[in-house]
């Protein structure tokens, strides 16, 4: 195995982590934001009105785009198997 598909396969595994985790991370930041908005207009400091919105959104999003989600993590798996051979010689 060469250094140089060491590093693709690196690459390639990060991209497709951060793939698969930004829609639900983006939604969980969005959501927050929103939340800290309506604190900051109403005044209400409640540190654990945050959690329960949040946690809804991220499984909603887990939901909606784990179908998805799990396509793009079968695919690259397929080609990691798939190109496994051509690494060890």
């Amino acid at each position: 195995m060469t250094d140089q598909a060491v590093i693709s396969l690196a690459r390639e595994a990060v991209l497709t982590v951060l793939l698969v985790a930004g829609p639900a991370l983006g939604i969980g930041m969005v959501v927050g934001l929103l939340v800290s908005l309506f604190q900051a207009t109403t005044q209400i400091q409640e540190q654990t009105l945050t959690f329960i919105p949040k946690i809804v959104a991220v499984l909603v999003s887990l939901v909606v785009f784990g179908p998805w989600m799990i396509r793009v993590l079968v695919d690259f798996a397929s080609r990691l198997l798939t190109s496994m051979p051509s690494f060890v010689r």
